[in-house]
């Protein structure tokens, strides 16, 4: 009820376009535009577009249209923005239409008179972000692809990861889940174990090398989903209806109970109850040369539950391991005794509604 009420009195009040920031996008490239659809489909409660600011002489009047057919009020939230100036004009601008916060979308070094300009804007108040830094707080995902010279603010050498006592608690975490979970284990077995041989014939449960933390190859235990020798020596991407699915198989994934051997991988130390899901070695190698930052998964424990997994759910492609990626790093970066609880929080909610693959 206050979570309801809260929410009602954000939307009359504070979604009031007076309480929302007005931003100006330094620079019209791809970063440009991409922060600029972000807003449209994220941040119309939040952020109030002006136009855009660059250098580019060809650009200056232009009009830059969004990638998408959002619903927005077009007073406030334009399909399209204007270059309405260059950036030896961004204190004038500022004043003139109010700015409160000014998004840096540029991808090449910046340079010492743009630095200059954006640290005189400071005297009017202003919020300077990186375009990464806005892109992450409206989504939830550190944009590998978006993140230019700005790496290091998007992805920092030191998270909370690399903190003794924050290894201690998440242990001491794993290790109280996974024993409630061992027990809810012992008691479905029995019957788990019974469907799965009156289903389809061959083992119980399925093993696989997967890579955990640094790099380091663990057995995985899971409930048998598919036919047994489903693929065959050849590393295959699981698809949400994939045809080798039993019966049984279809509703342990949906219910996530294939994962419930898992608890035994975390009690052991190989896994964490929340992080990135482990990879195959095949798909890490393969992945890796392709993908900026992909081996940072490997700089926590791989988790039965994960950010990626609640917003994107299971990866089937290279493409949908790169959106995963983009999760796994937010939650390396924020990763908390809290986020974890919600994290599982949403988890247990998909489990009983029904909603893994």
């Amino acid at each position: 009820c206050c979570l309801l009420v809260g929410r009602i009195i954000f939307l009359l009040v504070f979604s009031r376009s007076e309480f929302r920031r007005r931003v100006i996008i330094v620079g019209a490239g791809w970063a440009g535009k991409t922060i600029f659809n972000t807003v449209k489909e994220r941040g119309k409660s939040l952020y109030e577009l002006v136009g855009f600011i660059d250098d580019d002489p060809g650009k200056l009047g232009s009009t830059i249209h969004d990638a998408g057919d959002y619903d927005a009020d077009l007073l406030t939230h334009p399909t399209a923005l204007t270059v309405i100036g260059r950036s030896k004009n961004i204190l004038e601008i500022i004043e003139k239409y109010n700015v409160t916060t000014v998004v840096l979308a540029v991808t090449q070094d910046v340079s010492g008179e743009l630095y200059q300009y954006l640290a005189d804007s400071l005297q009017y108040g202003v919020e300077i972000l990186p375009m990464p830094v806005l892109f992450e707080q409206l989504t939830g995902k550190v944009p590998v692809e978006y993140i230019g010279d700005h790496w290091s603010v998007s992805m920092p050498l030191e998270h909370p990861g690399t903190s003794v006592i924050w290894h201690a608690t998440k242990r001491i975490f794993d290790i109280i889940w996974s024993s409630i979970g061992l027990v809810f284990l012992g008691v479905l077995f029995p019957f788990i174990t019974i469907a799965i041989l009156l289903d389809s014939s061959g083992p119980i449960l399925y093993k696989q090398i997967r890579l955990g933390r640094n790099g380091k190859p663990y057995l995985i235990y899971k409930f048998r989903s598919m036919v047994a020798d489903a693929e065959k020596d050849q590393a295959i991407w699981a698809e949400r209806n994939d045809p080798r699915m039993t019966r049984v198989g279809r509703f342990l994934r949906r219910t996530h109970l294939d994962e419930f051997p898992q608890f035994v991988n975390i009690l052991m130390g190989d896994m964490s109850v929340v992080g990135p899901r482990p990879e195959r070695p095949e798909f890490v190698e393969q992945l890796a040369e392709r993908i900026p930052f992909y081996r940072v998964r490997l700089a926590v424990k791989p988790g039965m539950a994960g950010w990626g997994l609640i917003h994107q759910g299971y990866g089937s492609s290279e493409d949908a391991a790169l959106e995963k990626l983009q999760y796994d790093l937010y939650y390396i970066k924020h990763q908390s005794l809290w986020l974890d609880l919600y994290i599982l929080g949403r988890t247990f909610i998909d489990t009983i509604t029904l909603g893994g693959r």
